[in-house]
Order: structure tokens, then C-alpha cells, then sequence
């Protein structure tokens, strides 16, 4: 079987290339040339062209895409080039899986929803994004349900990734400098691990190509919620517990009121995933498991 990953470098592209690997041969891209079996691939999501000629030239079982216009304020400025990247490239793939009878594998996010409430999002709750990001994300969604592919399409949140800067990591850096810190406390949410995310889909992925009716939209994140002012506390203590020397007394709780951004940002990420769980008999883990395995890792490099 032929896997063609794109967005190999990103946090979850470097988890899938590792995961994937048990299920065939996995021709990863970038942006950048690759030299492949297959000649010299690129897989810029930007350069529609140049990715349908990727498409083409592999003519891959299985078209995984990992990357994505991920920088939330900048798309509000830069919209054609977000527009380009999360939803016409999403259709290029799709209509290329349609062609070639392969499974598109696509991340999604929270933001497709208006974040309003405390109820968490099902996969059949009315989509309302609240930024422009969102807007083409949804748009990326879709023109992939459109194109009529098989396709697996994971919505999550809260990205993180040991290897790369994250949320925690900023913290940690903050923290040994700072005696005092701010966090955002009205947000709700669930940290969600590149590993988890790759592993999970690979898991997905495996019982669709044997049962193709498994297709569709799902939510993946793990059990329950937090805050990024918990989340940031809960990164701390275990820190300092492990001996870090941090010159932080105090976190404070502040509302997203107080730190405006170009993008507004949902104040409910909270994910319902009792269709995969159900779907694909998976168990999702607490987030508290993965952000501790990532620590462990951050503290000891």
C-alpha cells in the first residue's frame, strides 16, 4: 500500500510518519523538493498545481494531510493564502482520492464551531466559525464531503507536540524568568498530543480501509477539560516537582477580554468523542497522561 503524507515536518506530520510506516510505504512532503521513487515531489499547499502533479505522480491507496494555514491571527490578513492552503488544497486532494479510489485522511479544528456554551461540540451540531481561519477550515471540510471521497476527517484542539514549541514549553520558559503570570482562564479546552493524533487516525484508518461505511467526520481529543490558567498551573507544579527552579509565586486567572487578538477565539473548545470511541472501539486517555509524557521529555533534553 502507498501512503502519501503531506505536511511531513509539521507536530502531527512528524508523529504520522513514524505510525504510518506499519501500514505500507509512506512517501512523506513538505513544501520543500523531496527526491522520491516517484521523482522529484513537492507538497506545497499552496502551489495547487504542483500538488495535484504530486498526487499523480504516486498515485497513492492512501493521501494524508497533516499540514495546514495554522497561524489563527495572521489569516485574518493573509486570507487569500490561508484560503489557498486549508480549503482549495483540500479540494485538490479530494478530487484526486475520488479519482484514484483512496482514503483522504484531513485534521480539522474546534473553530469551526462559535464556541458559545459549555456543552461539548458533536459532529452534528450547527458549524458557526468565529474567525476567518475557522471560515476556511470549514470551507477545507467541506469541499472534501463535496468531492465525494472516502475520507476520514479528524476536528480537534489544543495542539501539542513534544518536539517544536508548545503552549507548556512557554510556560516553563516564562516561569524561570517571571515571578508572576497571567493566563487566560475563560477558555475551555482539551490539550490535545500530535502522538495521540497520529496514532489514533492510523488505528482509524486501518479499520476504514476494511470497512469504508466508518468514513466520515469524527472528534478526537482526550478525556477531559481544562483551562489554559489550569493547564498552565498543572505544567508548573509538575515542574517543580521534578526540581525545576522557577522564580513563578503567582498564576492569575485573566479574561480573554484582556488580551485582544486580530482573531477572536472560541471560549468552548470542549469536543464530544463518543462517535470514535463507539465507531472505532478506541479509549481515549485523561490529557493529563500526554502532557506529562511530553514534560518528561521537554525536562530531560
Amino acid at each position: 500500500m502507498k501512503i502519501l503524507l503531506l505536511g511531513k515536518n509539521g507536530q502531527v506530520g512528524w508523529e504520522l510518519q513514524r505510525a504510518l510506516s506499519v501500514l505500507g510505504e509512506v512517501i512523506a512532503l513538505d513544501r520543500h523538493p523531496v527526491s522520491t521513487a516517484y521523482g522529484t515531489l513537492v507538497g506545497d499547499l499552496s502551489d495547487l498545481v504542483g500538488l495535484r502533479e504530486a498526487i499523480h505522480s504516486v498515485a497513492p491507496n492512501v493521501i494524508v494531510n497533516a499540514a495546514a494555514y495554522t497561524a489563527v491571527d495572521k489569516a485574518e490578513t493573509e486570507r487569500e493564502l490561508a484560503h489557498i492552503v486549508n480549503a482549495m488544497a483540500s479540494q485538490v486532494m479530494a478530487e484526486e482520492a475520488k479519482r484514484l479510489d483512496a482514503i483522504l485522511v484531513h485534521y480539522s479544528t474546534d473553530y469551526v464551531f462559535d464556541g458559545t456554551g459549555t456543552n461539548a461540540w458533536k459532529e452534528s451540531d450547527a458549524v458557526s466559525p468565529v474567525n476567518y481561519y475557522g471560515a476556511t477550515k470549514l470551507e477545507g471540510e467541506q469541499l472534501i464531503v463535496a468531492a465525494g471521497c472516502k475520507h476520514l476527517i479528524f476536528r480537534t484542539s489544543w495542539v501539542y507536540a513534544a518536539r517544536g514549541n508548545n503552549f507548556a514549553k512557554t510556560m516553563l520558559r516564562l516561569a524561570k524568568d517571571r515571578t508572576t503570570l497571567n493566563v487566560i482562564a475563560d477558555q475551555i479546552g482539551v490539550p490535545t498530543g500530535a502522538d495521540l493524533l497520529a496514532d489514533t487516525a492510523v488505528a482509524a484508518l486501518q479499520q476504514a480501509l476494511i470497512n469504508p461505511e466508518l468514513c466520515g467526520i469524527y472528534h478526537l481529543a482526550p478525556a477531559g477539560e481544562t483551562s489554559w490558567h489550569a493547564y498552565a498551573t498543572y505544567v508548573i507544579d509538575f515542574a517543580q516537582s521534578k526540581g525545576e527552579l522557577l522564580a513563578v509565586k503567582t498564576i492569575n486567572p485573566v479574561a480573554t477580554t484582556e488580551y485582544p487578538t486580530p482573531a477572536s477565539r472560541p471560549l468552548n473548545s470542549r469536543l464530544a468523542t463518543e462517535k470514535l470511541r463507539d465507531s472505532f472501539s478506541l479509549h481515549l486517555p485523561d490529557w493529563q497522561s500526554g502532557v506529562t509524557r511530553m514534560l518528561m521529555e521537554a525536562l530531560n533534553t
